[in-house]
């Protein structure tokens, strides 16, 4: 997989987190995951078409979306609730959408589905294009998140 869409992501991470919910980020070295595992309490997972296809999911750990979320709407959040199962799916799929708009921006045009939530220990996450998939690992105060990236370019 191209970095620049490695980096898109990785970027595009970064400023919504910072700037919806008021955390900074600190990304791991990316790593190649091999099976379908969630790595994380709650995921949201979008498709992705286009000059690219494939997609993207994000997995948090409970206390770090707790964390996140709290932050972004203002509240207290104790757990993972229907408030928090939304802004999953809110934070994908902003995430997506400054990730395309950096790759439009680099001549790549890629729309995006509507994101799916999925939550609960030991889910798995099953991308488009099957097989392996890129893991980049963030770290906030209050526990992990990855972002898990399968794209390819659609050779037809």
């Amino acid at each position: 997989m191209d970095v620049r869409y490695i980096n898109a992501f990785l970027d595009a991470t970064e400023n919504v987190l910072k700037t919806m919910a008021f955390v900074s980020p600190k990304a791991g070295k990316p790593y190649l995951k091999k099976d379908n595992m969630a790595r994380g309490d709650i995921s949201g997972i979008i498709g992705l078409t286009g000059d690219l296809r494939g997609s993207l999911g994000l997995s948090f750990s409970e206390k770090c979306i707790v964390k996140v979320v709290s932050n972004m709407l203002g509240e207290s959040m104790t757990g993972i609730d229907n408030d928090v199962k939304d802004a999953v799916g809110e934070i994908t799929n902003m995430i997506s959408g400054v990730a395309r708009k950096k790759l439009e921006s680099e001549g790549l045009n890629i729309t995006a589905a509507i994101p799916t939530v999925v939550s609960g220990k030991n889910h798995s996450i099953i991308h488009v294009l099957g097989g392996p998939s890129i893991i980049i690992p963030f770290e906030i105060d209050e526990g992990p998140f990855v972002v898990d990236v399968c794209l390819g370019e659609n050779c037809c």
